[in-house]
């Protein structure tokens, strides 16, 4: 059976799409990959893992991250502190 991967880019307030910046789509969840980088994944288990280096690695790379996740740093670390975000390797 082919399993369907869709990559897109991420898009601005304006609708354009951001370089660099992808969703991709899969059977199981969707990954969001900044540059070279896994940076999360949200499972259709509606779980959340980041990626133990890279979820945190420039200032580009939070502000798209935040819009991923749709909250901002503060909230996201909360989450990673109460263990409801798993932080684990995704570029492996």
């Amino acid at each position: 059976m082919i399993q369907k991967i869709k990559v897109s880019n991420l898009t601005s307030n304006k609708g354009n799409k951001i370089a660099n910046q992808f969703e991709i789509r899969t059977p199981k969840g969707v990954y969001f990959q900044s540059y070279d980088s896994i940076i999360a994944f949200w499972g259709n288990n509606n779980k959340i893992t980041l990626d133990r280096y890279y979820w945190d690695y420039s200032t580009t790379t939070g502000k798209y991250r935040n819009r991923f996740l749709g909250e901002n740093i503060e909230e996201t670390r909360r989450k990673i502190r109460s263990k409801e975000y798993k932080l684990k390797d995704l570029n492996k």
